[in-house]
């Protein structure tokens, strides 16, 4: 994913869109609920909360590394 998709990708999170994509050959999902945002490793379900989209893509890890240092090796 370039810096432009990744920025399209945060803004299309914020409107409320759900994304899975691939990092490493493992599949992600991207989810909301009106209790918060979610970034979650399909296999095993491992999950991780956010109350906000930003909060998401600021704090939000793959494998210790932050979506912001690892989004060009991200497919989807």
């Amino acid at each position: 994913m370039t810096k432009d998709e990744f920025k399209e990708f945060q803004e299309r999170v914020a409107w409320g869109e759900e994304f899975n994509f691939y990092y490493q050959n493992e599949e992600y999902w991207i989810s909301q609920n009106p209790d918060g945002y979610y970034l979650t490793k399909v296999k095993g379900s491992l999950t991780q909360e956010f109350e906000t989209p930003e909060l998401l893509f600021k704090n939000g890890t793959i494998e210790e590394r932050l979506l912001s240092e690892i989004y060009i090796d991200i497919e989807w």
